[in-house]
């Protein structure tokens, strides 16, 4: 299960040189430009999903773009493959180029007709979508929390404290705010279904408040790397009980793979352990990676009563794994003395060639 992605991003991936917000207006911006049409976004929704299950990932939270086009394109398509996902419009106006921007009026009206059009429809659920507090007026974030309140089962989905210059803008254009989520908070969209993408930076107390609210964050190593974002501080979260999902976050994300993103966490903290030197930062499981991945994931997003392992009565997605998808992991799983060592080694070795066969609902993809 992915906790944080961006579909319109597929076509950027792996795009040179930036950090978060330069990376925004190099890349990002310009891309998802080319969502206002619906056939180019049907066409890119087809290629994400299709990527999703070759990967193993049977269910996501995506952002979509400012366009309504985009979001209708990928339910259209998980509709048809049956998937459990989780998507919306993004929210977005100001410190955006013009042929990005929405409105607080347009965003609410957009969203609502969204909502009405797919939420709970099959396996497909919504999500109020402010790209980040930056680029929506505090008009914009009163009418997100609005439709929340007049929804109250869709999510919130947004980004939090993932780069060092992000919070700083934070702070210059919300002065009123103790922090970066109590942004959130004053607007009123930290709630029990708000999913917040990295969180790198928050400090006890916001994670104190999440924990307290049932919000969640999703851990996205790959891409937190790749823009040298920062570490995520898993073990923090796990001491403050913060609900916590794994996300690749394509297309600042490297992979679609689940596989290689609990490869790249697994390493986060081994980083952490060496730059703070502390024996108090425990290194992380394989159990644990798996966990996030599944389970974890499902808890995040508030789906384990309907998937995330194989109790009796749950949905039946779920992936055939290889152990000896390539000549080195067969190579290596002949030495393999537990399952732990053994998931290690699919996590570290593991890529798309692993995920033998996906199944959706008990359907083979």
């Amino acid at each position: 299960m992915d906790s944080h992605i961006h579909y319109p991003q597929t076509g950027m991936i792996a795009a040179h040189g930036e950090q978060l917000l330069e990376w925004l207006k190099e890349y990002t911006f310009p891309t998802e430009r080319k969502f206002s049409d619906k056939e180019h976004a049907k066409e890119v929704a087809e290629f994400f999903i299709s990527q999703l299950l070759k990967n193993g990932t049977t269910s996501a939270l995506v952002f979509g773009t400012v366009h309504p086009e985009s979001v209708d394109a990928l339910f259209e398509v998980a509709q048809r493959e049956n998937m459990r996902l989780i998507a919306g419009k993004v929210l977005m106006d100001r410190n955006a180029p013009e042929y990005l921007q929405d409105t607080p009026e347009s965003a609410y009206s957009d969203s609502k007709k969204l909502i009405e059009r797919w939420h709970n429809k099959d396996r497909l659920s919504y999500a109020i979508t402010p790209r980040f507090a930056p680029t929506s007026t505090p008009e914009q974030l009163k009418q997100a929390a609005k439709l929340l309140d007049e929804y109250p089962d869709v999510y919130m989905h947004t980004h939090v404290s993932e780069n060092k210059d992000e919070i700083n803008w934070v702070k210059s254009l919300f002065p009123e705010a103790n922090s970066y989520l109590d942004v959130y908070n004053i607007y009123g969209l930290h709630r029990d279904h708000s999913v917040f993408a990295h969180g790198i930076y928050l400090d006890d107390q916001e994670m104190e408040s999440m924990a307290s609210v049932g919000s969640a964050i999703a851990f996205c190593p790959t891409s937190n790397l790749f823009l040298g974002s920062g570490l995520f501080p898993l073990n923090k979260t796990e001491e403050i009980n913060v609900s916590l999902g794994l996300g690749t976050d394509v297309g600042a994300g490297t992979s679609f793979s689940m596989l290689e993103t609990m490869d790249e966490a697994y390493k986060v903290v081994q980083l952490q352990k060496s730059i703070e030197d502390t024996s108090s930062i425990k290194t992380l499981s394989p159990l644990k990676a798996f966990y996030l991945a599944t389970l974890g994931s499902a808890q995040a997003l508030d789906i384990d009563e309907r998937v995330g392992n194989f109790e009796k009565g749950k949905e039946a997605d779920f992936i055939v794994i290889d152990l000896e998808s390539t000549d080195l992991m067969k190579f290596r799983m002949k030495s393999v003395k537990t399952l732990e060592e053994k998931l290690f080694a699919l996590q570290v070795l593991g890529d798309d060639r692993s995920i033998y066969s996906t199944y959706i609902m008990g359907d083979k993809k």
